[in-house]
């Protein structure tokens, strides 16, 4: 999956000039205009020549990106999927054997620990497996595809800064087919940007270091926006006569009045005074919960919804929240059903941006107007019944 602030090594790169934003076509004759770009920007001869040697394309790196699947999957199955007990009570270890490093993170940058235990184990199994990608060649092949290399390109020029100040093996450095490195999998530009050192050895070495990797990961969710000390997720108990066409992301209500619309917290009390949106992943019948400003930082991580909202609820699972209440929801549509109704979405007017059989975010919004047009249940989940009506 295409992971974290891509677009942040924009900030971090001069601008390129008209030719080197070419892609495709022969790909030795690519590395060799990669090489001489790499010397436009001030790179010695013999750095760049160094560096781009061992570079190769990687097909298996183009046949992940075309795959990723796992994103038809509804909420309530990629969370059983992704969240197991194994993973509960690594991740409380790991809360304790690192107690330190969170207290500093919690402190410094009043990132909680839950959020970077849950995207530690997603991302690596808290740093067990970290890919086994060539990370040079994935950039530079990813770079070369023309389906987005605007986001890789400035990441191949990141990874030569790593390269020259001994922190980045274009030979031997591995991680995600994406590019991402090391145990919470952050770009090379985003290394440059918030690597920390943080068990003072003078190198940020986000493999080996578990200090390095969190303090760097903190660091980044606080550039990306994250706000210290306020919540970001919390699950809700809905009324019978709840307002479906309140849900969504693009509805922000203080607690209080979710509360005077019979909105309840399902454990505890609720945990702060910002506005907060109404999230119902599966519909009507299925879970709900309330999402504070701090959950749209997280797609800055990770732009699938689905990814976002496991991550967020693995985090307050991690600090003590309960299994969430997987309600009965109507049943989703498969693969190929979600491409039969991005079709006619589209057919009807709406973006639903590629189509891919995969409820993102646009899609969502098309369903949720689709639905009061028809005068159905404004939900944004689409069902059988929502497809036969179109």
């Amino acid at each position: 999956m295409i992971r974290h602030a891509l677009l942040l090594t924009s900030l971090l790169v001069s601008p390129l000039p008209v030719l080197a934003q070419g892609c495709g076509g022969s790909f030795p004759a690519f590395v060799d205009e990669m090489k001489s770009e790499a010397i436009r920007r001030g790179h010695s001869p013999a750095t760049a020549a160094a560096f781009f040697a061992p570079i190769r394309q990687d097909p298996a790196v183009i046949a992940a990106d075309r795959r990723q699947g796992v994103f038809q999957l509804d909420f309530t199955s990629f969370a059983r999927r992704l969240i197991s007990q194994n993973r509960i009570d690594n991740g409380r270890a790991k809360e304790a054997q690192y107690a330190k490093v969170f207290d500093r993170i919690e402190s410094e940058m009043g990132v909680p620990r839950g959020i970077l235990l849950a995207f530690w184990a997603f991302e690596t199994d808290y740093g067990g497996y970290q890919g086994d990608f060539n990370t040079a060649n994935a950039l530079v092949t990813l770079a070369h595809d023309c389906r987005r290399p605007e986001l890789f390109r400035p990441q191949v020029f990141a990874a030569l800064e790593l390269y020259e100040h001994g922190d980045f093996d274009p030979a031997t450095t591995t991680g995600a087919w994406a590019g991402e490195i090391g145990q919470v999998q952050m770009l090379p530009a985003d290394i440059i940007e918030n690597g920390v050192d943080g068990d003072g050895d003078g190198h940020v070495r986000l493999k080996s270091s578990a200090p390095d990797a969190l303090m760097s990961g903190a660091k980044m969710l606080r550039a990306l926006g994250w706000r210290p000390n306020e919540p970001w997720l919390q699950e809700v108990v809905l009324p019978a006569s709840m307002d479906w066409s309140k849900a969504g992301l693009d509805t922000q209500l203080a607690p209080r009045d979710w509360q005077a619309l019979g909105v309840s917290p399902r454990a505890g009390g609720w945990q702060g005074n910002q506005p907060a949106s109404l999230i119902l992943p599966q519909g009507k019948g299925g879970p709900a919960f309330l999402a504070y400003p701090n959950f749209s930082v997280l797609f800055e991580w990770n732009q699938s919804f689905t990814y976002v909202l496991t991550a967020a609820y693995f985090a307050t699972r991690l600090e003590g929240a309960p299994i969430f209440d997987a309600g009965n929801p109507a049943p989703g549509l498969e693969g190929a059903q979600m491409k039969q109704l991005q079709q006619k979405l589209a057919a009807r007017g709406h973006d639903v941006g590629e189509i891919d059989g995969i409820l993102g975010a646009g899609t969502r919004a098309a369903v949720r107007a689709v639905q009061g047009e028809l005068g159905m249940d404004v939900d944004g989940w689409p069902t059988a019944a929502l497809l036969n009506r179109l």
